[in-house]
């Protein structure tokens, strides 16, 4: 999970590169998508077609988004579309710990973190260890800089346990959708800071999106009532649909029983 982690990271810094922060983001509310894709096709699990039915408004609106974004390029395109996957896999696995091995959040970042450092501190050193020592140099004041870099750890460990804390009480996709509400926000944000170009079609696009958003959520809660109304009283098709509930690895003692 640290591997996939670090390959996330590592894409998504790559595409904002050469795409806005409005455009990866959309891009990024393709997750839930893939999560279910993942989730249906490796660890065989099945979803009612009201949660496939959800998924078709989100990704209408990232293929309109995509096709009228005016500052689109194939290479950034593609590394935020590998992000998505990555993504997916390690939300897929943050749950398989989570909820089938029991670990809490503030555990799994603990043991997460010392192994994405390790990962990432060769290929680091390699090629970009000289521009760093070169910036050192350079720099009468490295204090500012170095003030970012320490908000920005923080604020990553913040953000890490906040989704661990989320998948542990939800699930992988419902973890995914929700955060492609930060969509709106991105967009906004970045018209506003870097006044990047959206077009009104692009607008458009990213509306279609949070409404496949919105409506995959009240699903979700439909789902969650009807099992609070009848725990007992399942039938077996009922328990199949509904096996995207059930967390993805179970513990021999949970198997046994």
């Amino acid at each position: 999970m640290s591997f996939v982690f670090c390959i996330n990271i590592v894409l998504g810094n790559v595409s904002l590169r050469y795409i806005p922060v409005s455009f990866m983001q959309t891009i990024k509310s393709f997750t839930p998508a893939t999560t279910v894709i993942l989730q249906w096709l490796v660890w065989s699990k099945h979803f009612e077609w009201r949660i496939w039915a959800s998924l078709v408004p989100i990704v209408g609106g990232i293929l309109l988004t995509s096709v009228t974004e005016l500052s689109f390029n194939i290479f950034g395109f593609c590394a935020a579309m590998v992000g998505c996957l990555a993504t997916s896999t390690k939300t897929i696995l943050a749950e398989s710990l989570l909820h089938g091995y029991k670990f809490d959040s503030i555990n799994t970042v603990y043991y997460m973190a010392p192994f994405a450092t390790m990962i990432l501190a060769l290929p680091a050193m390699v090629l970009e260890g000289g521009g760093v020592m070169n910036w050192f140099y350079t720099h009468d004041s490295i204090v500012p800089a170095l003030t970012i870099i320490l908000g920005s750890g923080v604020l990553a460990f913040c953000l890490n346990f906040s989704i661990f804390y989320v998948i542990h009480s939800t699930t992988a996709v419902t973890f995914n959708v929700a955060g492609n509400l930060k969509v709106a926000v991105a967009v906004l944000v970045s018209w506003s800071i870097f006044r990047n170009p959206i077009s009104a079609m692009n607008a458009i696009g990213c509306g279609i999106t949070l409404v496949g958003c919105t409506f995959y959520g009240y699903v979700r809660h439909l789902i969650s009532q009807r099992q609070a109304a009848a725990p007992g009283s399942l039938g077996t098709a009922q328990a199949r649909n509904q096996t995207e509930m059930i967390p993805l690895v179970v513990d021999e003692k949970q198997e046994k029983v």
